[in-house]
């Protein structure tokens, strides 16, 4: 339980500091260089989160229920799935898909986070895609507070919407049929 924790800790402090103290992490940037900063958050994020997959892997087992969703809410998970890898791929091929949803792996992390709430029921879970859900949500709304800062992207194309699209159902057919079973534990639909 304490890695859980540890990883919630590590992972949501470092991705709240643009949220709660923008100014302390430009001057951070700043003082450090960007290249530099941006290189330690990344480290300490991949450590955050390996704490929290870690951590969630192993309190998932000891966790009880806090409700039992009905079997077809997975299929609405499913569905609710569909676009998240789309809005992913979508977020470094800027496009008409990205102008529209403004931040979309923002949007993506909520839909993800959302569809997980629905199929899973322990505490663990609720702690943790509540928290994602959250803090999806707080960024979206400091966004608005602060000045835009580059992200990486591809250069804007007329075809990146359909690249984002093929790519994105391509990664969302191999997460069904195999990876999620192979990397979580989990079938999405059962076996």
């Amino acid at each position: 339980m304490s890695v859980f924790i540890a990883g919630m800790v590590v992972f949501f402090g470092l991705h709240l500091v643009s949220v709660l103290a923008p100014d302390w992490r430009d001057k951070m940037a700043q003082r450090f260089g960007v290249a530099l900063w941006q290189s330690l958050y990344g480290v300490a994020s991949v450590v955050g989160l390996y704490l929290l997959a870690v951590g969630y892997g192993e309190a998932r087992l000891v966790s009880s229920f806090l409700y039992s969703p009905p079997v077809w809410f997975s299929h609405i998970a499913g569905l609710l799935m569909v676009p998240v890898f789309i809005l992913a791929a979508a977020a470094v091929l800027p496009g008409w898909i990205s102008r529209k949803t403004r931040y979309p792996m923002l949007f993506a992390v909520k839909l993800w986070a959302l569809s997980h709430l629905l199929v899973n029921g322990r505490w663990v879970e609720v702690v943790m895609f509540g928290a994602f859900l959250l803090w999806a949500g707080l960024v979206r709304m400091s966004l608005k507070r602060r000045p835009p800062r580059r992200i990486f992207a591809l250069p804007e194309n007329k075809l990146n919407d359909l690249f984002a699209v093929v790519i994105g159902l391509g990664i969302y057919g191999a997460f069904v049929m195999h990876l999620h079973q192979s990397l979580i534990g989990v079938a999405p639909f059962g076996s």
